[in-house]
C-alpha cells in the first residue's frame, strides 16, 4: 500500500515537471531552455528534477511518447481518414501545443542525434500502428500498398502542420476536393 502511493506521488511529481518542461519548451525551445529555467517553471530545485527525469533529453522523450500515445489513441480511437481531407483542407490539428512541441522536436532532432533517435523511434512506433490500422479497413491491400499510402498521409499531415506557420494560399473550400481526390486515389483504387 505504501509503495502504491509513493508510485502514485511519483507519477503526479512527473505530471507536473512534463507539464512545466511543456511550457517552458514551448517558450525557449528545447535547445535554449535550461534545465534551471526548468527547474523554476516547474517550482522544484534542478536536483528535484534529477530525482524523476536522468536529463533534459529523459523529460524530451516523456514528452515526445506522450504526444505519439495520444496520436495513436486517436488513430485508433476514431476513423480520421474519411475526416482527413476536411482536417488537412482546413488546416486542423488535434492539439496545437502538442504540433508546436513536435516542430520543436524537429528542429532539435537536426542539433542533437539522441533526439533524432527518439523522433525516428517516434515515426516508428505511430507509423507501424497506422499501417495496422489501414490494413483493418483494406484487408485486401498488399503491405507495400498500405507502407505506401501511410507515407503519403503522413507527408500530408505533417506538411499541412508545416504550412500552418504560413497564410494558405488556396481556399480550404478549393483545397478539400483535392484531398478528397487524393484520398480517393490512395484507398479505392485498385491499381498500385
Amino acid at each position: 500500500m505504501q509503495n502504491e502511493a509513493r508510485e502514485a506521488r511519483h507519477r503526479i511529481r512527473q505530471d507536473e515537471i512534463i507539464i512545466a518542461a511543456r511550457r517552458c519548451f514551448r517558450q525557449h525551445g528545447f535547445h535554449a531552455a535550461s534545465m534551471s529555467q526548468l527547474a523554476s517553471e516547474a517550482q522544484l530545485s534542478v536536483g528535484q528534477i534529477y530525482r524523476y527525469f536522468s536529463s533534459k533529453d529523459a523529460i524530451i522523450e516523456e514528452i515526445i511518447r506522450r504526444i505519439i500515445g495520444l496520436r495513436i489513441q486517436e488513430m485508433i480511437g476514431t476513423s480520421k481518414s474519411i475526416q482527413l481531407p476536411k482536417l488537412l483542407a482546413w488546416r486542423c490539428v488535434l492539439n496545437e501545443d502538442d504540433e508546436a512541441l513536435m516542430l520543436e522536436v524537429a528542429a532539435e532532432a537536426t542539433r542533437n542525434p539522441r533526439v533524432a533517435q527518439m523522433m525516428q523511434e517516434a515515426d516508428e512506433r505511430i507509423f507501424s500502428q497506422a499501417c495496422a490500422h489501414v490494413k483493418q479497413a483494406y484487408p485486401h491491400f498488399s503491405d507495400e500498398r498500405i507502407r505506401g499510402c501511410v507515407e503519403v498521409l503522413a507527408v500530408m499531415v505533417e506538411g499541412t502542420s508545416h504550412r500552418r506557420l504560413t497564410p494558405q494560399k488556396a481556399s480550404a473550400e478549393t483545397l478539400y476536393p483535392l484531398y478528397q481526390q487524393i484520398h480517393h486515389l490512395l484507398f479505392h483504387s485498385e491499381d498500385s
